[in-house]
């Protein structure tokens, strides 16, 4: 089990980003979270095994049809005993 968290820079905001990485998190079992930040990049972070995190961040680094990510900046973060922010999901985060 990892926790990693990533910045997605690009056009990513506006193009069903957060959307599609909700529904990709969800179909490889993943906790953790996505959002909007306000300059323009999106933040995400997802907990699961090491090979379905890994899945996510491939997804990542193409995005949705209408995206353009140019930038993907990830680390890893320490395992939360309970899911992120409490989800036993994966969910999109609203400003």
């Amino acid at each position: 089990m990892i926790a990693r968290q990533w910045l997605v820079s690009g056009q990513v905001q506006g193009v069903g980003f957060r959307h599609h990485t909700k529904l990709a998190a969800r179909r490889l079992d993943l906790v953790g979270w996505v959002r909007n930040l306000p300059d323009g990049r999106v933040a995400c972070q997802a907990q699961g095994p090491l090979e379905r995190v890994e899945e996510l961040e491939a997804y990542l680094r193409r995005g949705p049809e209408l995206a353009e990510v140019t930038l993907l900046e990830g680390r890893d973060v320490p395992v939360e005993p309970e899911p992120p922010v409490g989800a036993k999901r994966f969910v999109v985060l609203l400003d």
